[in-house]
């Protein structure tokens, strides 16, 4: 690998961590480096704000601080400056999970439309990032999905989180940034694919607004891909996609397994690479087509972006390739990526903590689970430690 492309610099990585913040990012990835520490953690930390007990300052300094912005817009405002003073854009994500009521979706998709006018005020903030979910009923995408005929309140239900999607995406054109929507559980995702397809068609014609994400532990979404292209191709509109690897196998696998039917997720960790390699080289070999944020925490990916980029003489600045990690982990990669010039990064979730819980126990999870993840966070925060010292 040529120094060009090494990502372990970690005085790069860690400039804007002070030794303290350092530190506790050490004793949090320790934790996160054991299952069952977690898994008791996630339980002690729901049930004591469940029943009000003093663990919100514990929370908010420990891994709330870690992996989140801030409570409010405002909060995150110190954050958003100092990545931006590093090269490294925002995307802000109100993080906030679970809801199940109209009046709920009603002010989450009022929540994202502020969010949008925000960003438009802060040259810091390109990009907005949204949950299908967060705007309607999880059961009523799966109905739709499934293709069943609507009743006519379900019909009517439906169309409020058409016009929430298109109230955000509008806003989103209007303002001229990009709205990243996330991907969930295949049993819900056709419809929700369906739905961002539609917003692509009435937003992404003059320039990339909306992107939909691609889950490439799927093994079918690169014929999903290749599918939507050649319909954006009749429709003379741009596709923009954030393709990751994915957060919910352990569910999909489980699911399928009680229920019978072949497994949506790929056989193994290299067939989930492969996707994602093959993804990322057929929109860079169609990038007048595409635009795409590559959203991974994967090194070599990372590396075959970049090393396709200079292959097609792409500028490193090129509008249509952003790189994307979550706020609180690999540091290495963001903040040597914009370093060299790339852009880059880091998605900022924001909101009361009681309500972020989901989210960080889903962060937490995922170090543990994701193999490497957490023994690469800790060597590197080793690495930066020791320097420091010498």
């Amino acid at each position: 690998m040529s120094t060009e492309k090494n990502f372990n610099n970690t005085e790069i990585a860690f400039a804007l961590k002070s030794k303290t913040e350092l530190q506790k990012a050490h004793f949090l990835f320790k934790i996160m480096a054991s299952p069952t520490l977690v898994s008791v953690g996630s339980k002690v930390a729901l049930v004591s704000l469940k029943l009000g007990l003093p663990v919100k300052g514990l929370i908010k300094n420990t891994i709330f601080s870690q992996f989140c912005g801030g409570e409010t817009k405002q909060e995150c405002l110190p954050v958003i400056y100092k990545l931006n003073k590093k090269g490294v854009s925002s995307i802000m994500d109100f993080s906030v999970e679970g809801k199940e009521s109209e009046a709920d979706f009603d002010a989450a998709a009022k929540k994202k439309v502020e969010l949008v006018k925000f960003a438009s005020e802060h040259d810091e903030i390109h990009i907005v990032a949204m949950k299908p979910t967060a705007l309607g009923r999880f059961g009523l995408f799966q109905k739709v999905s499934k293709k069943a005929e609507l009743t006519s309140n379900e019909q009517e239900e439906w169309n409020r989180i058409v016009a929430r999607f298109d109230a955000i995406c509008k806003a989103t054109y209007n303002a001229k940034l990009r709205v990243l929507i996330d991907a969930e559980e295949s049993w819900m995702q056709d419809a929700a694919d369906d739905l961002v397809e539609l917003m692509m068609e009435r937003y992404n014609t003059e320039r990339l607004t909306v992107y939909n994400t691609l889950q490439c532990y799927r093994w079918d979404r690169v014929d999903y891909m290749k599918n939507l292209h050649n319909r954006a191709k009749g429709k003379s509109y741009l596709i923009g996609l954030k393709i990751v690897r994915g957060a919910y196998m352990e569910k999909e696998r489980e699911r399928a397994e009680a229920k019978g039917y072949p497994s949506p997720i790929c056989a193994s960790k290299e067939d989930t690479d492969l996707t994602f390699n093959t993804a990322l080289g057929y929109i860079l070999d169609n990038s007048k087509d595409f635009s795409v944020f590559v959203g991974t925490h994967n090194e070599p990916s990372s590396y075959l972006a970049m090393e396709l980029m200079e292959q097609k003489k792409m500028e490193r600045n090129n509008n249509t390739v952003w790189f994307g990690q979550l706020y609180g982990m690999s540091d290495h990669i963001s903040f040597n990526l914009a370093k060299k010039g790339y852009n880059t990064a880091k998605l900022i979730p924001f909101g009361p903590i009681k309500e972020v819980i989901p989210y960080l126990i889903r962060r937490a999870e995922e170090n543990t689970s994701v193999e490497g993840q957490t023994g690469r966070e800790l060597s590197l925060i080793n690495k930066e430690m020791k320097r420091r010292k010498a």
